[in-house]
């Protein structure tokens, strides 16, 4: 990323922008300009702490690092406004709701079963109790966090 300060108001790209204007003027096709021109020209590299997580982490305001000559944002922890059983709460119920979408894909077996007295396929029966022995162990392991960040940061197993 790259960034210019005009007048007190920083600019920033994505990666050096085709063109851009600086108090030196217009700069045409200013991917083909040496590192040094784009400097000269006050285009500058933005640095993301290398810290950062957006699940658990929002960017400080730009600033420029006069040691390092680049603009920066830095990683600040977030603050969640739920308290930690409501995170968890919602954790697991995300992960059931996925669960639950798999567990739908075959429960026509278990009605067919109801309804006719059909036999449910073995390794049908196995991925389903497999599916809810996850889901249990899934909510254990939530549970079982003692921080709100951690719970943000839990993945879930793939399904």
């Amino acid at each position: 990323m790259k960034a210019i300060n005009k007048n007190g108001k920083i600019t920033i790209y994505q990666g050096v922008p085709q063109s851009f204007t600086s108090s030196q003027g217009v700069h045409l096709n200013a991917p083909n300009m040496s590192e040094q021109a784009l400097k000269d020209a006050g285009l500058f590299d933005l640095i993301i702490d290398e810290n950062y997580d957006e699940r658990i982490h929002n960017l400080s305001e730009i600033y420029w690092d006069v040691e390092n000559t680049v603009f920066r944002k830095d990683a600040e922890d977030k603050t969640w406004s739920e308290t930690l059983a409501e995170l968890k709460t919602r954790k697991i119920n995300t992960f059931k709701s996925i669960v639950n979408s798999e567990l739908q894909k075959t429960d026509w077996y278990v009605i067919r079963k109801a309804d006719n007295n059909d036999a449910i396929p073995e390794d049908v029966q196995t991925v389903r109790t497999d599916l809810r022995t996850q889901s249990t162990t899934v909510e254990n392991e939530i549970n079982a966090l003692t921080t709100k960040k951690e719970v943000v940061l839990y993945d879930f197993p793939n399904i």
